[in-house]
């Protein structure tokens, strides 16, 4: 289950900082379809994207304060399903090219990390 958690954490590692990177260098393509969020959001959501998938992945491979891990995934998932419920104000059509789409299929990956991170599979740290 251990191995389970890493893989899906390397990949919503990778997936966040693209996503954020995209949200906060590239955002004036998003800024002109939702409006509903200024330009200073979508590059603070990015960065908090960016930190996010790293905290997914470097507290708890070096085990220092390994909890951070747990909580960046929380994060992640109350971001993740909210950017959906922004998306869904615009289009609920279940196609490939809907962003909700994919939101909620990130948010749902990265909320089963975070309860299998609080709860299954806890990363202890190492006491010195």
């Amino acid at each position: 289950m251990n191995i389970l958690f890493w893989i899906f954490q390397a990949v919503l590692a990778l997936l966040f900082l693209a996503g954020g990177s995209y949200k906060a260098f590239s955002f004036q393509q998003l800024a002109s379809q939702f409006s509903e969020v200024p330009l200073v959001g979508w590059r603070a959501l990015g960065f908090l994207e960016m930190a996010g998938g790293v905290l997914l992945i470097v507290p708890a491979a070096l085990k220092w304060m390994p909890g951070l891990t747990a909580h960046a995934a929380a994060v992640l998932t109350f971001e993740t399903f909210a950017l959906a419920a922004l998306y869904a104000t615009h289009s609920t059509k279940l196609t490939p090219e809907n962003p909700m789409i994919w939101a909620l299929v990130m948010g749902g990956l990265v909320a089963f990390v975070a309860y299998g991170r609080y709860i299954l599979h806890p990363v202890v740290s190492v006491s010195v």
